[in-house]
């Protein structure tokens, strides 16, 4: 049996590639640059590395606009939900006997907290007396 006919590889000009990733370009301006290459220089490493590494730190870390977005809609679920299973709960233990207008008296008395109290509930705007 022959052997199979070796054929060498022509090197392609220019500088050999380093790695497997696609290049990506994009313009970015001076003053980033700049800012860039310090945060590089502090840790002693390329530009292009370091640019790798913010964006890399910039997509594993939430922003603080959308966690604060995120914070304040679940606040707002919570004290929605709290709400609810308040009411609920007081309309499980009121007095079936009374006018229905006693009943909603009550009701708000309980949910608003005794007149001692209601100047410093945080979740609550101040009352003017």
């Amino acid at each position: 049996m022959k052997k199979s006919i070796k054929v060498d590889q022509k090197s392609k000009r220019g500088r050999p590639s380093t790695g497997r990733d696609p290049m990506v370009s994009s313009r970015i301006p001076a003053a980033t640059v700049a800012a860039v290459d310090a945060w590089a220089a502090e840790r002693e490493t390329t530009r292009s590395d370091a640019i790798r590494q913010l964006v890399e730190l910039g997509l594993t870390i939430r922003t603080e606009a959308r966690s604060a977005l995120e914070d304040q809609q679940n606040r707002k679920n919570t004290k929605q939900r709290a709400r609810e299973l308040a009411s609920n709960a007081i309309d499980k233990v009121r007095d079936p006997t009374a006018s229905p207008d006693d009943q909603s008296d009550r009701k708000r008395k309980l949910v608003k907290g005794p007149e001692e109290f209601q100047g410093v509930r945080r979740d609550q705007p101040n009352r003017k007396a």
